[in-house]
């Protein structure tokens, strides 16, 4: 497995290594309730033979395993601003034998040079699960994330919804709670990807799940 973590050492930890310096112990375990849509997301990348994927936000690794499995002829990339979430996502690639297919950096989603730590400029799927709604200027991550797909490619995005068609209270309840992680939901998402696949020259795909709780979408750029 490739490894490209060459941060100072002796930096600061993040905020993200401060939230989840224990919880990445327990992550997959206890997420697998609530951050729903994951795996429809990975079946629709429909990624081709012997394509390239990149996902923004790899915390863990579980994506980007589950995805090595679907898709056997993939390579696959992961980047993730919290060198804890790395360590367990790079340990998983170990014990699942794919860190030959499985290569990991850190590195921002608005910023990071995919040139530099791959030695790939551009992907085939660029993916982005449950890490917008983490990230403050969520804007520039999705006009980043598009800016990595290659022409004739797609990003692909899952996120908590608006719960538009789920009772007020649970709603108030779920964002309440989601507050303590730093994640707040985006509103008029679909508003947004069709803006931005617009803007870029792309076509734009979006609807809610599981009755509003999730948003997925995708945007095809053109050849």
């Amino acid at each position: 497995m490739q490894e490209t973590l060459t941060e100072d050492q002796n930096a600061p930890p993040t905020l993200m290594d401060q939230i989840y310096k224990r919880q990445r112990f327990i992550y997959d375990a206890s997420r697998k309730y609530y951050l729903l849509g994951r795996d429809e997301l990975i079946k629709s990348l429909q990624i081709p033979e012997n394509a390239t994927a990149l996902e923004l936000g790899c915390g863990t690794g579980r994506n980007l395993i589950c995805a090595a499995k679907v898709y056997k002829s993939a390579t696959l990339y992961g980047i993730d601003i919290s060198s804890e979430m790395l360590k367990t996502a790079g340990s998983s690639i170990y014990k699942a034998n794919l860190e030959h297919r499985l290569n990991l950096a850190k590195g921002d989603a608005i910023t990071i040079n995919t040139q530099s730590a791959f030695a790939i400029p551009s992907f085939d799927r660029v993916f982005i699960s449950f890490s917008l709604s983490m990230i403050p200027n969520w804007q520039a991550a999705l006009t980043h994330g598009l800016s990595l797909v290659k022409p004739g490619g797609e990003l692909h995005i899952i996120d908590f919804g608006e719960c538009d068609k789920l009772p007020n209270p649970f709603k108030a309840m779920l964002y309440k709670w989601l507050e303590l992680f730093h994640v707040r939901p985006i509103p008029n998402m679909s508003q947004w990807v069709s803006e931005i696949a617009e803007n870029n020259g792309g076509t734009a795909v979006s609807k809610p799940l599981y009755s509003g709780y999730s948003f997925y979408a995708s945007i095809k750029k053109p050849l």
